[in-house]
């Protein structure tokens, strides 16, 4: 039995959910991934999976026997690039992660002439409005909005975002505009929110934080949604402010009650900081970084 292939089967057969989800994805027949998690159960002399007719369920036993696996099969695949050569030049695939948003704007072009000066990396881009774990998805390097929290990431800072609230000059000429935190009470308010519904926004007053309650005439999940509905007129939007920084430098968009602001937000380039940086990995890093700054100073 090749054990590193029979993990890698189990790991497969876990991952899709079932035997024949890893056959399809291994290439193999149906039969020998299931002699595999057979014979990888009864070299161990325990019982790793329950199968049941809808999926597999890991047991204890075999819970702690695939988190092992994927720290060994990861060390592994990390030797195997070395011995390659992807430690000696910067070659080979990388991932990375950023918010939807912010990675359409800022990152993808960012890339897409990284890809140009490295024509032996490979990217593939994920966008999401959601923290994707690094290890557990083995991203190699990820854009974070916000304060990170304690961790074993490396980080670079690249600078900061603010929440801005606008509406259009024909909104602000119909309707005046707001100079005080008290004047939002009279105004149509444009949501940009997820599942929960949002009627309060923050601010800061000196040195306090207030929330402020707001009378959403309009909620919808995009910041794009939300944007195109100020510019429609239909109300005040609260957005981050490199994602209308072109319609407020154009003037199609009104910022009002600056001296309100919160604070801004950190934006930051993190990886898992790996004890031997691949080369990929720092001519990226090497690459972004300040080109990522330049960008977010001029939003």
């Amino acid at each position: 039995m090749d054990r590193f292939e029979a993990m890698r089967t189990l790991i497969a057969a876990i991952d899709g959910g079932s035997l024949s989800a890893a056959s399809r994805a291994l290439g193999v027949p149906l039969p020998t991934v299931s002699r595999r998690v057979s014979d990888l159960e009864a070299h161990l002399s325990a019982q790793l999976v329950v199968r049941t007719s809808r999926k597999l369920l890991l047991t204890d036993a075999g819970q702690a026997f695939v988190a092992t696996c994927r720290r060994i099969l990861d060390e592994l695949d990390e030797a195997e690039r070395a011995a390659t050569g992807e430690y000696r030049l910067p070659r080979g695939d990388m991932l990375i992660t950023a918010p939807i948003m912010f990675g359409r704007m800022h990152v993808e072009p960012v890339v897409l002439d990284f890809l140009k000066a490295y024509p032996d990396i490979n990217v593939r881009m994920v966008l999401a409005d959601h923290v994707v774990d690094l290890v557990e998805n083995h991203v190699d390097l990820a854009v974070r909005i916000g304060p990170l929290p304690d961790s074993s990431l490396v980080a670079t800072r690249l600078g900061a975002v603010r929440w801005v609230v606008c509406a259009s000059s024909a909104y602000l000429a119909e309707r005046g505009t707001p100079t005080s935190l008290e004047h939002l009470a009279a105004h149509d308010c444009i949501a940009f929110e997820r599942l929960n519904s949002t009627d309060v926004w923050t601010f800061r007053k000196g040195q306090d934080t207030v929330a402020v309650p707001i009378r959403p005439r309009f909620a919808i999940n995009t910041a794009d949604g939300a944007i195109n509905a100020a510019l429609a007129g239909a109300g005040i939007a609260r957005i981050l402010s490199y994602q209308v920084a072109a319609e407020i430098a154009d003037g199609r968009l009104i910022a009002v009650l600056r001296d309100f602001e919160p604070e801004p937000f950190p934006v930051h380039l993190v990886h898992t900081g790996q004890a031997i940086m691949p080369l990929k990995l720092r001519a990226f890093t090497d690459f972004a970084t300040q080109r990522l700054k330049n960008r977010l100073a001029l939003g």
